[in-house]
């Protein structure tokens, strides 16, 4: 089986606005999501100056149901809790969010930049503009790997739109995920701590379940994760450095459709992006919808890398780093981080050798 999936740039959307201190230092790996009434919206990562992000809120404008521009309607999200911030860093920094309608809600997983550096969170709208914190991840001990998730750097956090079925056979809200196992950043000299089983130390997408009964139960049970178990692996030279899950999953004719990042290059100890000489490109891969944890077909090559001038050149140069998709008039687009500096959209498209088969997209639920 091959991923008969292409991306085709459209444009960018979105750059900092001049004067606005909030975004000096760029608008980035933008969440997306649709009002109740059906109102597209943007929610990128604004950089203001000593690196401290925020989550925006911008209205996409449309032409001829293509996303061309967007028009701000302020913040929704900032470091205001204090987990969220350190003594030399703050943020809440790349949204992903999902609408999950067994939930009826909009689901955010987002980075908090804290004390302990990058840990990922959770948070849970209706209409996008009011978020109610659920609190940071926890990840279940789990013997089997000899270690608690929860030591480590953990980003590119994101739930799937509906159940799928758990380890147990049980149906499971399922979230990827991408922990990391260098402890140096916390303590010098510490290195890396791999979970049993796991011989390679670079980073690769995990995937994480919650019991549906559980959060039927009670909401905040979904930041309780449990279950964990790798997906993948970086396996081709443009994710020869670590790949992470990117927006949402789509389910598509062949499965789970996944469009992550691999990234290869030079990458430094430490978490300022500012200093890695690396390549951000988008590939994708299709999961088996009766278990996710089981990757079908995946690209050996990206789908879409850093070619124009906005891609190449910016906060950090050679980026392209998808982060959402929305479907328009039956087209769907991917919004992305451009050099970490602005966001463009490129439009989803079957592969020219499949478009005959006439296949369509399967799409979610509508919001109610």
């Amino acid at each position: 089986m091959t991923v008969p999936y292409t991306l085709t740039r459209v444009g960018v959307l979105m750059t900092p606005e001049p004067g606005n201190e909030l975004e000096v230092g760029g608008v980035l790996n933008p969440a997306t999501g649709h009002t109740p009434a059906e109102t597209l919206y943007l929610l990128p990562r604004l950089v203001a100056a000593g690196n401290v992000s925020r989550v925006g809120l911008a209205k996409i404008e449309l032409t001829d149901g293509v996303p061309t521009g967007v028009l701000r309607e302020g913040t929704v999200l900032a470091p205001d809790e204090g987990w969220e911030r350190g003594l030399n860093n703050a943020g809440v920094e790349d949204p992903r969010v999902t609408w999950i309608p067994s939930l009826g809600k909009h689901v955010m997983t987002y980075v908090a930049y804290g004390p302990l550096g990058p840990r990922p969170a959770l948070a849970v709208s209706v209409d996008l503009r009011n978020w109610t914190r659920l609190g940071p991840l926890h990840f279940e001990y789990q013997a089997d790997l000899d270690t608690d998730l929860n030591l480590f750097p953990n980003k590119d956090t994101v739930f799937f739109p509906q159940p799928v079925p758990g380890p147990e056979g049980e149906p499971a809200y399922a979230m990827l995920h991408r922990p990391m196992w260098d402890l140096g950043w916390f303590r010098d000299g510490e290195g890396v701590h791999l979970p049993a089983g796991v011989k390679d130390d670079r980073p690769g997408i995990w995937v994480s379940f919650v019991p549906v009964a559980a959060v039927e139960a009670d909401l905040r049970n979904l930041v309780h994760l449990r279950h964990h178990r790798l997906v993948a692996m970086p396996e081709y030279p443009f994710e020869e450095l670590k790949i992470g899950a990117g927006p949402a999953p789509l389910r598509v004719p062949e499965g789970w459709l996944v469009i992550h990042h691999g990234v290869t290059g030079e990458q430094p100890e430490g978490f300022d992006p500012t200093t890695q000489k690396v390549t951000y490109a988008a590939g994708a891969m299709l999961l088996d919808p009766a278990d996710v944890t089981r990757v079908l077909a995946r690209t050996s090559q990206p789908i879409l890398a850093p070619e124009t001038e906005d891609e190449r050149i910016g906060t950090v140069d050679n980026v392209v780093f998808p982060t959402a998709i929305e479907q328009v008039d039956g087209v769907h687009y991917v919004f992305y981080g451009m050099a970490d500096a602005k966001v463009g959209v490129a439009r989803l498209e079957r592969s020219r050798d499949t478009e005959s088969r006439g296949v369509q997209y399967i799409t979610d639920e509508p919001r109610k």
